[in-house]
C-alpha cells in the first residue's frame, strides 16, 4: 500500500523517482526493528543518480525533515519517520501496513508530505483501488506484529501461541502439504472468492475451504465429509447439494462454495463473532452455543481454553489464522514462489445435454482429456452425464474454447455411438456374469461404468450402470460400437471378467449355502490330519466348495492345479481338500484301505 501511496504523493510534488539501489530493505522492515541512524541511512542514498540534476524525493524529504528537527525537540522522531519513508519511496516492492498510517498521522499538520498521502489514500479508497502491500521477512513468528497485515483481510486475524504454532508447522513438517494447498489455490481462489462475495461475506473465507481440504474436490475424511468444503450428507441436504446415484455436488467447487457461504453466513447470524462461526463450522452450532452459554461469553479465545471442544475445534481457529498469514504472504513466511506449481485456472464453456452421455464420447468430441473432463465435473460418480431431458438438460462444463468444437463433432455421431445403459438393482444370489448375460453387456463394462474393482463387490440393493447394446445393434444382431468401446476401456485399467465359478453371489454373507446332494466326499486320514476328495456338482462354484469346507478359494487352486488351467471347474472333477475346522462333511465316506 505504502508504494502506491508514495508513488502517487510524490509524483504529485513533481518529484523524480531513482531506480532502487542494490540491498534496500522493506519498509516493513523498518516498522518492525529499530530505524538505522541517520548516517548509515544518508550513505544508501547519497550516490543515487538524479535525472536532470535535479534533487532526489530523498533529499526533499530529507530536508523538510531537517528543517522540522531544528524547531522542535519531536523532531528526532519526525527524522526517523521521513528515514522510513525514504526508504520505501527507493524501493518499489515495499510496502505498509497500520504501522504507516500510525507514522502518518504523528506527521505535523500542514506538512505536505501527510497531506499527499492523505490525499492519495482518500482517491484509492472512493475509486476502489487495491493498492498493493508486501511484508517484509518475518524471522520471529511468535513476536510478529500481526497488526501490520490486519487491514488488508476481510476477516479476523490475531496472534496467539497456537497461531504461531501453526505457522511454524506450515514451514516445517507440514510444508509439503502447504505448498499443495497453494498450487491448488491458484486455481480456486478466484473462483471461490467471487461466489463469497457475492453473498456479503468475506472474500478470506476461501482460506476455510484450504484447511478443511486443501482445495481438494475429492477429499473425504473419516467422518464422511465430501469435497473442498467438506460437507457431512446431512449439512449438504440442508444446503440442495445433492448427493445421488449420479453426483455428489459436495465435489463441485461452485455449488458447494454457494452452500458454504449460505451454512457460514447462518452460523455467523446467529453465534455473533466469526471465530466462533469458524468453530461453528467445525463443530456445529448448537455446541458452540452451548458453551457459551455455560461459560457465559462470547470471547472464542476464552472458550478454548474451556473444558467441552475437542482439541481439533480448539486449533481449528488458530489453524486458519495461521493459514491465511502463510497464504496471503508466502514469501514473508520463508517460501519462495519457486516451491509451488501453480495450477491453471478454473475457466470453462458450458453445453446442455439432453441425454445421458458416455465421457469418452464427450472427451473425443471436445478434443479433451478424460482427466480435463473429470476435473471440470468433479460431481459425476459414473463414466457418463445423468439421465436428461429437453426439459431438463444437464449442464457439463468443456475446456475454455471448445464449445464450438464439440458442439460441430458431437452432431456427427450416430446413435448407436452413444452410451445406452440400463440401471440393475443388485438382489440376493446376482453375479456379475448373471447380470452381463440378462442385459446383453459385459461383465468389464459394467464394472467401470459402476466404479467397482471387482465383481466380487456387489452388494444387495446396489445399483449398477450396465451398458447395454443400441436397440439398432440388438435388433440386427450386430456388435455396439459404443459397449465394445466401454469394454476396451476396461481392460486397459485392468478390469477382468470373473470366471462364474469364483464369483460370489450378492448377500451370500448373511444366508445360509445349501449343500449340493450331487457331489461326493470321500475322506481319509493322512498325517493325522483328514484329507478330503470333493466330486463337483452340477451348480458348485470355487466359491460355494470354500464355504462348504470352511477353506479359501485361493487354497482350493493352490491343493488343485487343474483350477488355474483354462478347463476350470467341471461337473465330476475330484478336487483335494484339507478342510477346516467348521467344514460340512455331511455325508461323507470314508476311504477304505
Amino acid at each position: 500500500m505504502l508504494t502506491a501511496l508514495l508513488l502517487g504523493a510524490l509524483s504529485a510534488l513533481d518529484v523524480p523517482l531513482p531506480p532502487p539501489p542494490p540491498g534496500m530493505r522493506l519498509l516493513a522492515q523498518a516498522t518492525l526493528e529499530p530505524v538505522a541512524d541517520a548516517g548509515a541511512l544518508d550513505a544508501g542514498v547519497a550516490d543515487s543518480p538524479l535525472d536532470g540534476g535535479r534533487p532526489t524525493a530523498a533529499e526533499l524529504l530529507r530536508a523538510r525533515g531537517t528543517a522540522e528537527q531544528e524547531k522542535t525537540a519531536e523532531g528526532e522522531s519526525e527524522l526517523d519517520e521521513l528515514k522510513a519513508l525514504e526508504e520505501a519511496s527507493l524501493d518499489p516492492t515495499a510496502s505498509a501496513d497500520a504501522t504507516l498510517r500510525q507514522t502518518v498521522s504523528r506527521l505535523g499538520y500542514g506538512s505536505m508530505v501527510r497531506d499527499r498521502l492523505e490525499e492519495r489514500l482518500l482517491e484509492a479508497e472512493a475509486s476502489g483501488e487495491d493498492l498493493p502491500f508486501a511484508l517484509a521477512p518475518v524471522t520471529d513468528v511468535a513476536t510478529f506484529d500481526v497488526t501490520q497485515v490486519a487491514s488488508t483481510y476481510d476477516i479476523p486475524v490475531e496472534m496467539q501461541p497456537l497461531v504461531a504454532q501453526y505457522v511454524r508447522f506450515f514451514q516445517g513438517n507440514g510444508r509439503r502439504w502447504f505448498r499443495k494447498w497453494m498450487a491448488r489455490g491458484s486455481r480456486f481462489i478466484p473462483l471461490m472468492q467471487p461466489l463469497l462475495e457475492e453473498r456479503g461475506l468475506p472474500r478470506d473465507l476461501v482460506y476455510l475451504s484450504m484447511i478443511e481440504s486443501g482445495f481438494n474436490t475429492q477429499a473425504r475424511s473419516w467422518a464422511r465429509a465430501v469435497g473442498p468444503w467438506q460437507f457431512i450428507a446431512g449439512t449438504a441436504k440442508m444446503f440442495r447439494l445433492k448427493d445421488d446415484f449420479w453426483v455428489d455436488e459436495r465435489r463441485d467447487p461452485i455449488k458447494s462454495t454457494i452452500a458454504a457461504a449460505q451454512y457460514l453466513g447462518v452460523l455467523r447470524e446467529s453465534l455473533g463473532h466469526w471465530y466462533l462461526a469458524w468453530a461453528g463450522y467445525n463443530t456445529g452450532g448448537n455446541r458452540v452455543q452451548w458453551m457459551m452459554d455455560k461459560y457465559g461469553t462470547k470471547d472464542w479465545w476464552t472458550l478454548a481454553d474451556k473444558r467441552g471442544f475437542a482439541r481439533e475445534t480448539k486449533h481449528y481457529v488458530p489453524k486458519l489464522i495461521a493459514c491465511a498469514l502463510v497464504a496471503k504472504y508466502p514469501e514473508a513466511f520463508g517460501f519462495s514462489k519457486d516451491e509451488f506449481e501453480f495450477e491453471g485456472p478454473f475457466e470453462y464453456d458450458e453445453v446442455k445435454l439432453t441425454d445421458s452421455v458416455d465421457l469418452e464420447v464427450l472427451a473425443v468430441a471436445s478434443g479433451s482429456s478424460l482427466e480435463e473432463l473429470h476435473e471440470l465435473n468433479p460431481e459425476l460418480k459414473r463414466w457418463c452425464t445423468p439421465p436428461a431431458s429437453e426439459k431438463e438438460p444437464y449442464s457439463f462444463r468443456l475446456p475454455k474454447g471448445k464449445r464450438e468444437t464439440f458442439e460441430a463433432a458431437f452432431a456427427k455421431y450416430a446413435p448407436s455411438e452413444k452410451l445406452h445403459f440400463a440401471i440393475h438393482r443388485v438382489v440376493k444370489g446376482d453375479t456379475l456374469s448373471v447380470i452381463a448375460r440378462k442385459y446383453h453387456s459385459a461383465q468389464e463394462a459394467i464394472l467401470r461404468m459402476s466404479g467397482l474393482t471387482s465383481a466380487k463387490a456387489l452388494r444387495v440393493g446396489q445399483d449398477l450402470v450396465v451398458p447395454v447394446p443400441s436397440p439398432a445393434a440388438l435388433r440386427a444382431g450386430k456388435a455396439d460400437v459404443a459397449l465394445e468401446r466401454q469394454v476396451v476401456r476396461a481392460r486397459r485399467t485392468g478390469l477382468v471378467a470373473a470366471r462364474p465359478e469364483d464369483e460370489v453371489p450378492a448377500g451370500a454373507g448373511a444366508v445360509t449355502i445349501s449343500v449340493s446332494t450331487g457331489g461326493t466326499v470321500t475322506t481319509e486320514k493322512v498325517g493325522g490330519k483328514t484329507r478330503v476328495t470333493y466330486g463337483v456338482a452340477r451348480g458348485d462354484s470355487l466359491w460355494t466348495i470354500a464355504r462348504r469346507f470352511d477353506v479359501h478359494v485361493a487354497d482350493l487352486k493352490e491343493w488343485n492345479e487343474v483350477l488355474n488351467t483354462a478347463s476350470g471347474l467341471k461337473v465330476g472333477l475330484p478336487l483335494t481338500i484339507w478342510p477346516g475346522g467348521k467344514a460340512n462333511l455331511a455325508g461323507a465316506v470314508e476311504k477304505k484301505k
